[in-house]
Formats: structure tokens, C-alpha cells, sequence
């Protein structure tokens, strides 16, 4: 979570760019006054080749990279689209605000999708299947994958916690159709808001591009005030500063993922010998990026245990044990279409309950105190 942490100079040079040489800060248009600065155009090109995407889409925020998503496969009122249970409440949002139907599965001891539960709940209604890989560990985006190529479903990646991780080698993001990510505040990198997309066919990525530009086709044999369009849409296009933040910012994710690992590795080295401790399953072939390490203690009531001794040493938890009303979906009751699907929301994912209510969500950051770990371990011990 600490693109914050490492904010300096080089931030503050790609946006100075802009006003020494451009002073435009919306992302299309005005070309003869840019004298070449098109500092969103860059970021996206260069996310694209960090992630080995063959097209990137910066827009306003985590949430508009999740809708703009589903603007390109087609939605039409009444599909359903699947995700978890466990993740941020925007991944609903975005469902709903598509017009689609949203359908919740119950999660595994990864945190993420359950491929189990997943085939229980694909109908043929089923449009498209949205896995986050929550705090930063990947989903098991081999099975789950392998059920959406079966049943020609298409899969949508909320990779919002997991920029800059990997599953076999291969990117976060770009194992589905399309892959969406945050650049919020709190994320690996960050533009303040903002977020991306990738996609791996040109026509998703221009169906997408027009939708969160109005319709905008961009079309350059006519001005943009004449332009073409095919389809209405809305305006998530990202700012030219956000576009210079993100430049700058992405050129330290390798230097922040690095970080973050061996922080993570120094917490989880010093804890997990400690009598009813364990750590949620990494699927195989994990590269993480160590957002968070979530631990497992005997049962809820431990782990606010562990919450407050962590506090004695000043020393925050991350959304488990005590914040995950924005988080699971059986608190969610002011959605009325969720309500609709899931009646009774409330006891709808006891499985998924249980794995949560016994986690410790550990907060990972660049810049960490080396006694840190020795106090992690000895507030956990004394909870536990």
C-alpha cells in the first residue's frame, strides 16, 4: 500500500512538464497547444509494456476501470455477472451500475474466489466472472480461468490490490479477457485517484475507449467537435497530472513490490512460530504483492484479541478483524438488487464468514521500523 510513502521529486517534475510546456490538463484534445506533452498517453503505454498488455486505459479510479470494463463485453439488462463475496463494496457497484445482475460466490481460504462455488452458481444467464485478488495474494486463476473458457464466459480481473503481482509468471491482470486496477491512496502505486485497464483484444479496448469518452470514437479525419460514435457513454477519462503521477510512480512499482515482499517475509519469519497461528493459502505459483499479510488465529474473538494489542504498540490492522462492513457482502443490505438475488444476505456466505471472522489483516509498507516485527510478534503472542 505505499506508493504515498515514496513521493518526491520525480512526481512533482512529470506534472511541472505540463505547465512549463502544455498548461492543457484534460486528457484529449487541444493537440496544437500540447507542443508534444500527452503525459496520460505515456502512462498507459508504458503500464501496458510493464504488464505485457497489448492495450492500457487510464481512467478516473479503480471504480470507473471496473465499469468501463463491462462496458466493453456487451452487458444487456439481466445478465448476470459473478464475484465474490469478500471484496471492496465497488466491485458490486460496478455490476449494478452496468445493469446487470449481481451473483456472489463464497470465498476460499485464499481469501479469493472459491472455482468450487464458482460452477455452483453459473446459469445461463452467466455473462462474465469478475476474481479480485484481495490484499494482494492472486486468486487460482488456473481453475478459475479454465471455467470460464469451458462455459465462454468472460473473465474480468479486479486487480486492485494486486498490482504488480504475478501467477506463474505471468502479470496480474492480464490472465482474463480484461484486467482492471486502482491507483488510489493506499494502492502499491498511486495517482491520488485514478486507475487503469487492459485488455487483450483491440475491439474490447476501443468499444471501452469510446464508452468512458462519451462515444467518442476519436476519430482523426474529423475535428472531436464532428467526431464519430457508434454507442452513448460517460466521462472516466483520466487527468494529464494524474497520467504524470502515475509516470513517475511506476517507474519505482519493481523497487515497491521488492520492498513489500521482504517486509512481508520479516513479519510472517518472526509470528509464524507462534502455537495457533497460520497464513492464508498462497496458491502455487505466487508472486504476491504483499499489500497486506493476513494471518488465521483460532476464532473471532482472538482476533480482536490481536487487534488490541497491535494498537497497544501503535500498530494498525488493515480491514480483518475490525472494518470489513465495506468488505463482505452479507452487511450489504442498503443493495436492493444484491437483495434481490441474495434474499438472505445476512447468513448467505457462512463459509466465507468463518474464514474472516478468525483472520489478522497486517498492513505492509516500503519504509518499516526494524523492530517492527518484534512487536507484531510480541502483541500476537500476548492475544494469542
Amino acid at each position: 500500500m505505499p506508493g504515498y510513502e515514496l513521493i518526491d521529486k520525480s512526481e512533482f517534475k512529470e506534472i511541472s512538464e505540463i505547465f512549463k510546456k502544455s498548461k492543457i490538463l484534460c486528457r484529449m484534445g487541444f493537440d496544437k497547444s500540447r507542443n508534444g506533452v500527452y503525459k496520460v498517453r505515456v502512462f498507459e503505454n508504458l503500464f501496458a509494456k510493464f504488464v505485457r498488455s497489448k492495450y492500457a486505459l487510464g481512467v478516473t479510479s479503480g471504480t470507473a476501470a471496473l465499469r468501463v470494463a463491462l462496458s466493453a463485453i456487451d452487458l444487456k439488462p439481466g445478465d448476470e455477472v459473478i464475484t465474490q463475496s469478500f471484496t471492496f463494496v465497488a466491485t458490486i457497484e460496478a455490476i449494478i451500475e452496468a445493469r446487470a445482475v449481481p451473483v456472489l460466490t463464497e470465498i476460499d481460504e485464499t481469501l479469493n474466489l472459491d472455482p468450487n462455488d464458482l460452477l455452483k452458481k453459473i446459469t445461463k444467464k452467466t455473462k462474465a466472472v469478475i476474481v479480485v485478488h484481495m490484499l494482494g495474494v492472486p486468486a487460482t486463476l488456473d481453475k478459475i480461468k479454465s471455467v470460464c473458457v469451458k462455459k465462454n464466459i468472460a473473465l474480468i480481473e479486479d486487480t486492485a490490490w494486486g498490482c504488480g503481482g504475478k501467477y506463474k509468471k505471468k502479470h496480474l491482470g492480464t490472465w482474463g479477457r480484461i484486467g482492471t486496477f486502482s491507483f488510489d491512496h493506499a494502492k502499491s502505486i498511486t495517482t491520488g485517484e485514478g486507475g487503469m485497464v487492459v485488455f487483450k483484444n483491440r475491439n474490447d479496448f476501443e468499444k471501452a475507449s469510446a464508452w468512458h469518452d462519451h462515444g467518442h470514437e476519436n476519430n482523426s479525419n474529423v475535428p472531436r467537435w464532428e467526431d464519430t460514435r457508434k454507442s452513448s457513454g460517460f466521462n472516466y477519462r483520466m487527468n494529464e497530472m494524474q497520467g504524470a503521477v502515475g509516470i513517475a510512480q511506476l517507474k519505482k512499482l519493481k523497487y515497491i513490490i521488492k520492498k513489500q515482499n521482504e517486509n512481508h517475509d520479516l513479519i510472517w519469519n518472526a509470528i509464524k512460530t507462534i502455537p495457533g497461528v497460520s497464513r492464508r493459502s498462497y496458491p502455487k505459483g505466487s508472486s504476491i504483492s504483499a499489500d497486506a499479510l493476513i494471518i488465521f488465529v483460532k476464532n473471532k474473538n482472538k482476533a480482536l484479541a490481536c487487534r488490541r494489542e497491535l494498537l497497544k504498540y501503535k500498530i494498525s490492522t488493515k480491514i480483518l478483524p475490525e472494518a470489513y462492513t465495506w468488505h463482505f457482502a452479507s452487511t450489504w443490505n442498503h443493495m436492493k438488487e444484491l437483495k434481490k438475488k441474495h434474499p438472505n444476505l445476512k447468513s448467505a456466505f457462512n463459509k466465507s464468514k468463518h474464514i474472516i471472522d478468525k483472520a489478522v489483516s497486517i498492513p505492509i509498507f516500503v519504509k518499516m521500523e526494524k523492530d517492527l516485527p518484534k512487536k507484531i510478534k510480541n502483541a500476537i503472542k500476548k492475544a494469542i
